[in-house]
């Protein structure tokens, strides 16, 4: 007997049916992988269903499904299976006329069509012998309605791990701009809170620049039109005028004289070198603060750390000497360091804000100290405030964790400073004790490599 192709089946049978298409989100069922095989009955023999192999339509199926009257499925047979048979001695005349169920594997994968891809690749994965030599059955409500080839399974989860993969990418780039958003803004965060003290700063030096330049030209004019009166006086004797008129000169010269005072004179220059050392005091607070903003030295360099210190402390010196905390600074000789100094800034500008605010008590003391262990740089900030719990200690390091009250922080500080800090190669440690005091050590390699700009 000879089994003919079914009407439905297409030209190109490894052709899946086409289905409405799902958003990205929705997971792929079978049913988009459907082939409309025909199935055929347990009672055909071999020899035909090997001459079904050899038709045209047939040549995308590595099996055939076995389906009874009922419609239920009851076993596949393989090309390979055939082929081994065929391939045997008399294998044709040995199982030619038998009933193709002799041969069928009596346990195929049959799957809903309702079955999502991930599952079915799952189950292909547990149940199916050879994934290159077998195909699998395809049921709604326990009838068989098709067919699907395991490759087309393993396109479709190629197809959704690049799609995931490209998700990924895009959520990878968007959580590297989140990143260095949110960086940048703990960095403001932390910079704003030091307006107030640096305007403060500032201001110091500058009353007194204002002072001793309105006391300077107060003086200078006076000087001035004394030496205008003189040269007057001088002009008039000269000039050959009478003497009454030269007499008057000389009067309004000595009045002129008599207001000068020559100590004011004398105190100028020493007017004029305080003006310059408060203008050098106001340079400095903005170059530092200037050094700490600015983005533009994100990037490896080599940098002085005891630079970086001493600027950090500058920074930092309205909030100590507002809690009348004595710094002890210890620098050390230190190579130059290679990495990116404002990173390396805003890490040392939170170690010293958190050590200062954790001093609740008279008498403050915070060390710093800067050395070179075996090829690294070591900065020590130690101070002797009211240390950190136990229970705390291995979550200081947890983003937005934070044990300062409301409104004092928002808990970036310490999560950040050693992501900066791990990207430079190096290491940050901290160890403390509640009411004596809390030890951080930064150590950095002479030559970092910044691996991504936090």
């Amino acid at each position: 007997m000879t089994v003919a192709p079914h009407p439905a089946l297409s030209a190109n049978l490894a052709t899946p049916t086409q289905a409405p298409a799902q958003r990205d989100d929705a997971p792929i069922e079978l049913s988009t992988l459907r082939l409309p095989t025909p199935p055929v009955p347990p009672d055909t023999c071999v020899i035909d269903v090997a001459q079904l192999f050899l038709d045209a339509n047939y040549a995308g199926l590595l099996s055939l499904p076995i389906v009874a009257a009922d419609g239920a499925p009851v076993g596949m047979i393989s090309r390979y299976e055939l082929m081994r048979v065929f391939l045997q001695p008399y294998g044709r005349e040995l199982f030619g006329r038998r009933p193709i169920s002799v041969l069928m594997n009596h346990a195929p994968l049959v799957l809903s069509v309702e079955t999502s891809i991930g599952d079915a690749a799952r189950a292909i994965a547990q149940h199916i012998r050879s994934p290159i030599t077998d195909d699998f059955v395809l049921v709604e409500n326990g009838r068989y309605v098709g067919t699907a080839l395991v490759l087309d399974v393993l396109r479709a989860v190629e197809g959704r791990l690049a799609d995931r993969s490209t998700e990924l990418e895009r959520a990878y780039v968007r959580l590297k701009s989140s990143q260095a958003q949110l960086v940048q803004s703990e960095k403001m965060a932390s910079l704003g809170q030091m307006v107030a003290g640096l305007v403060h700063e500032i201001n110091t030096p500058l009353g007194y620049v204002r002072n001793n330049v309105e006391m300077t030209r107060g003086v200078l004019a006076d000087a001035s039109q004394l030496i205008v009166a003189q040269q007057a006086a001088l002009d008039a004797l000269l000039g050959g005028d009478v003497v009454a008129d030269a007499q008057a000169r000389l009067d309004e010269v000595e009045t002129l004289r008599l207001r000068v005072d020559p100590a004011a004179l004398d105190d100028t220059a020493a007017l004029l070198d305080d003006t310059l050392h408060g203008v050098g005091q106001i340079g400095d607070l903005v170059i530092n603060l200037k050094d700490f903003s600015r983005l533009d030295q994100a990037g490896a360099q080599k940098a002085d750390l005891n630079h970086l210190v001493a600027s950090a402390l500058k920074i930092a010196n309205h909030i100590l000497r507002k809690r009348g905390i004595e710094v002890v600074h210890q620098p050390g000789e230190l190579p130059p360091v290679e990495c990116a100094p404002a990173q390396i800034n805003q890490v040392l500008l939170n170690l010293l804000t958190n050590a200062a605010q954790a001093i609740e008590h008279e008498r403050g003391r915070i060390v710093v100290a800067t050395r070179a262990v075996e090829g690294r740089a070591m900065v020590l900030i130690q101070d002797n405030g009211k240390g950190i719990a136990a229970e705390n200690q291995a979550r200081i390091f947890d983003p937005f964790f934070t044990t300062k009250p409301v409104g004092e922080g928002t808990g970036m500080g310490l999560a950040i400073s050693r992501q900066i800090i791990e990207q430079h190669g190096g290491a940050i440690r901290m160890t403390s004790s509640v009411g004596q005091g809390t030890r951080f050590v930064v150590v950095l390699p002479l030559r970092a490599v910044v691996r991504e700009a936090a």
